[in-house]
């Protein structure tokens, strides 16, 4: 079996963990069931808080960057922090990592958005293009304060960035496509951009205690 095959599972078996669902469940609910019904970090933040989501934010990271180390491993491949730069195999379990976290299979393929794993795995692949990444993506919610915002641009400059740094035509391809994955999944923010009734990100207090209050409301009928 080809080892990008191989690297793949490894990342979807990886991926399939739903940090924010699992999160969502200790406190009692079904987070894909309130907010924007989805499992990634920034629904999370809005119904939980900011501690939370910043659990989600950083296990989404490290299930992406342990797929993308044990494929290169196995395979003797490269990356941002290894001898090599051979990526192949990292990347292909990255790619697989993010599409378990967006269709996990246990769950009727309905997860996140991926971008989580997405930063993970940019930081592994090539430190330099994940850091000008980083730093637009930080510079955008800063100003604008939209997640989904600064989320599109970084990946869409991503294969950008990696052609800029000589990558393989592989490595530019795999990542826009995990652009346009990134663009489709987040349609409905996209809308929601052009005609001004996008969330912006808040570190107000979470919506937890009013969504448990309905649903006490509810059960009391």
């Amino acid at each position: 079996m080809d080892y990008r095959i191989i690297s793949l599972l490894i990342g979807y078996v990886l991926g399939m963990i739903q940090t924010g669902y699992f999160v969502g469940k200790l406190y009692g609910i079904d987070i894909r069931q309130h907010g924007s019904k989805n499992a990634g970090m920034t629904n999370v933040n809005r119904i939980l808080g900011i501690s939370p989501a910043a659990v989600v934010f950083v296990v989404d990271i490290l299930k992406a960057v342990t797929a993308f180390i044990i494929a290169t491993l196995i395979f003797n491949g490269g990356g941002s922090f290894f001898p090599s730069d051979y990526v192949i195999p990292g990347l292909y379990a990255g790619l697989g990592a993010i599409l378990g976290h967006d269709f996990p299979a246990y769950m009727r393929f309905k997860g996140g958005k991926g971008i989580s794993c997405t930063l993970g795995i940019l930081l592994m692949i090539d430190w330099r293009a994940a850091l000008i990444s980083y730093i637009i993506g930080f510079i955008l919610v800063l100003i604008f304060r939209y997640i989904s915002l600064s989320s599109l641009v970084m990946t869409a400059i991503a294969p950008v960035l990696f052609f800029f740094f000589g990558h393989s035509m592989e490595v530019v391809g795999i990542t826009a496509a995990l652009g346009a994955l990134a663009w489709f999944l987040h349609r409905a923010n996209i809308q929601r951009l052009f005609t001004g009734t996008e969330n912006k990100f808040s570190l107000s207090k979470p919506k937890h205690n009013t969504v448990n209050k309905k649903q006490s409301e509810e059960n009391s009928k």
